[in-house]
């Protein structure tokens, strides 16, 4: 089997992996991307027909590459933002080699470095980046058998409403896509239930700004993983219909039926926890305390951004929260199809170096393992809160960027 030598390989070609480039030639340090789909694969097949973009168009960036745009203020679709990526591959000019898996990642033995395996021969590298991704494995609950006759999928598999057979829609998740998902079933004339969890609610817009301008005026989205604190969440914003705050009482008021956590399935029965009226005041509180900071930052600041009452008016408790729903049959409910948006978990499982936890996940500091030449990046809270957007992977690239270097 053929012996190829680079001095930095990087795994993954999408956004983390070409901004990773780009820092290498910015020092003109030698390397290869390898990507075993096509660059920014998952946007290409793992996001729905409607989906819109998180943040708004004038926050979209990668490093020293715009994002062009007719309205500031409006929100990407999926398409935009996997033309803006293919852009930039463009833009950077890597040299990658797409349709190349790495089947195994191993230490060089009796040496410095590391050796690739991959399908066209092995790849001794003296550093190697690890930029597959935070979005790996989609993680779907082993409640129900497929054999319950119920459609199932999970979020990154969603298409659209037409997609789904007829009977009503039960949605298990309440990040962004498991809210952004229920509402365009809504929207559809869809019969939607919505397992609700813990969750970080934040105001789409305040004052004036949207959140994205809030989170960097006020510093919040450099916030460190040392001064995090126990909760990973990200914000549940939404880009779809204009953007606006995701509100679960409002989704109430119109029509979706929200339930607690699943606890599991029972001869076709599903049961939720007694947790719903937790979990929205657990939303509330992190919304309000939000506010409270900003209007704070008005006031330090003495900016001239008008006060926004209307803001903190509550929407009254729903039935379902009054009368929680602690179970669905789905025959007798009429529950015809299941979307699992449960999120996803790492799949590192080709990694044969000790860098991993029991869990399997990356252990490392800012993207840095404790393997000299291997490093992360791209995860959510790689280094800080904006590690996994858009706007702040070409930070960490760049520090990794500046540790190669140094290595030699």
């Amino acid at each position: 089997m053929p012996v190829e030598q680079v001095q930095t390989l990087i795994i993954g070609g999408g956004q983390a992996g070409l901004a990773m480039s780009y820092r290498l030639k910015q020092r003109g340090l030698a390397h290869l991307v390898l990507e075993r789909h096509r660059i920014a694969e998952r946007w290409r097949t793992e996001r729905w027909d409607g989906l819109r973009f998180q943040f708004p168009n004038w926050s979209v960036r990668l490093p020293d590459f715009p994002f062009p745009h007719s309205d500031p203020d409006a929100f990407g679709t999926s398409g935009d933002i996997l033309d803006y990526i293919t852009a930039y591959a463009a833009f950077v000019a890597p040299p990658i080699r797409c349709g190349v898996a790495v089947t195994r990642l191993r230490r060089h033995g009796g040496a410095s470095g590391f050796v690739a395996e991959t399908p066209d021969g092995l790849i001794e590298a003296d550093n190697v980046v690890v930029a597959t991704g935070p979005y790996q494995r989609p993680v779907i609950p082993s409640f129900l058998r497929d054999d319950t006759g119920v459609f199932q999928l999970h979020a990154s598999r969603y298409l659209n409403p037409g997609q789904l057979p007829s009977g009503a829609v039960l949605v298990v998740g309440s990040g962004a896509s498991g809210a952004q998902i229920a509402e365009e079933l809504l929207r559809a004339g869809r019969r939607v239930y919505l397992s609700v969890g813990r969750h970080t609610r934040l105001p789409r817009r305040y004052r004036g700004r949207d959140l994205i301008w809030w989170l960097s005026a006020m510093g919040i989205d450099q916030t460190t993983v040392e001064q995090r604190g126990p909760s990973r969440l990200l914000p549940v914003i939404t880009g779809a219909y204009g953007g606006h705050t995701i509100d679960f009482r409002k989704f109430a008021a119109d029509g979706v039926t929200l339930l607690g956590r699943v606890e599991g399935v029972r001869e076709g029965v599903i049961g939720f926890a007694a947790d719903l009226a937790d979990s929205l005041a657990s939303g509330d509180a992190t919304y309000t305390t939000f506010l409270d900071i900003a209007d704070a930052h008005v006031a330090r600041h003495a900016l001239d951004m008008p006060e926004d009452t209307t803001a903190r008016t509550m929407q009254p408790d729903p039935f379902c929260l009054a009368e929680p729903l602690r179970r669905l049959d789905l025959r007798d409910d009429g529950i015809g199809a299941i979307i699992w948006a449960t999120g996803y978990g790492v799949d590192f499982g080709w990694i044969d170096v000790p860098v991993l936890d029991a869990r399997g996940e990356p252990i490392h500091r800012r993207g840095v393992t404790g393997v000299p030449g291997m490093y992360f990046l791209g995860l959510q809270w790689l280094s800080k809160m904006n590690s996994s957007f858009l706007s702040g992977v070409g930070d960490d690239a760049a520090v990794l960027a500046d540790h190669i270097a140094v290595r030699g």
